[in-house]
């Protein structure tokens, strides 16, 4: 059989059961290490028996709900390659986002950052890459996060300082820059989180009591003794989240500016707490 036909079989399949059906060819692509012309010349070609066992078992763990970035185990985030597994979330394109903002808006060659819940590492290695001479701490309550952290800033090549930690409990010193994409989904928004989602990321990545807010909670009562005079906040939030978090925000700090910014969807995704001038 050509291997057009059995994608076309084992996507039907997929879609059946609620996964993206395209996940398998990227997936295969991936662990072939094909880029796209490649693929395309491909999928007239007969599948030989040791692909078609490969196909067999990516297709398998696909519709056990495995994300398919577990499977290649790694993704691709602002330019760089990280590894990951069930111990971290995947890295999202709406969090290149907050990297970005804050990259931007920051272009003062020496300043002190702490990422709280670095999980994979995502946006400490990005900044850090990006900017050489910043002092760098991520922390993470996940013991487990934080080794493949540490792996991930061996591979890029970087040098972070790691703390576990939750939230502040085992952080000394201030910042100039504390960001955060925190566990922000409710228990109640549950049916809205993808399968795969829910049946191999970490759930306490995920998940937060008080209706999403309450790792933004902990974080913003005690800030304030953590941050320079000239400090500032960035957060990732959930789309529904962005009134509730700027009503928090302006009660423990009445004289920062803050900000509701929208995602690429046009969704609230990030708020800014700063002194008003960028």
């Amino acid at each position: 059989m050509i291997l057009a036909d059995v994608l076309a079989d084992y996507e039907k399949q997929l879609e059946a059961v609620g996964e993206e059906p395209e996940a398998l060819s990227f997936v295969y692509r991936g662990l072939k290490q094909w880029d796209l012309t490649h693929f395309v010349l491909q999928l007239r070609q007969e599948v030989s028996e040791e692909d078609a066992e490969l196909l067999a078992h990516v297709f398998s763990q696909l519709k056990n709900h495995k994300p398919a970035q577990y499977i290649l185990g790694y993704e691709d985030f602002h330019g760089l390659r990280f590894q990951v597994d069930e111990r971290v979330l995947i890295p999202r394109p709406e969090t290149e986002e907050l990297v970005d903002l804050i990259l931007a808006e920051n272009p003062s060659s020496e300043l002190k950052i702490l990422d709280i819940g670095t999980g994979s590492g995502a946006i400490s290695v990005s900044l850090k890459k990006s900017r050489l001479l910043w002092q760098v701490t991520a922390s993470d309550l996940s013991a487990d996060a934080l080794v493949l952290a540490k792996e991930n800033a061996k591979l890029n090549q970087v040098a972070i300082s790691f703390v576990q930690s939750d939230v502040f409990e085992n952080i000394s010193g201030s910042f100039d820059i504390i960001v955060s994409n925190p566990p922000y989904i409710s228990e109640n928004d549950k049916n809205e989180v993808g399968i795969n989602v829910l049946a191999s990321e970490p759930k306490m990545a995920l998940f937060a009591d008080e209706d999403g807010l309450a790792i933004y909670r902990q974080i913003i009562e005690d800030a304030d003794k953590y941050l320079t005079p000239k400090g500032k906040l960035y957060f990732e939030i959930g789309y529904k989240q962005g009134c509730d978090l700027k009503k928090l925000l302006s009660l423990h700090f009445p004289d920062k500016r803050v900000r509701v910014l929208k995602d690429q969807f046009g969704q609230d995704r990030m708020v800014v707490v700063d002194n008003g001038s960028i």
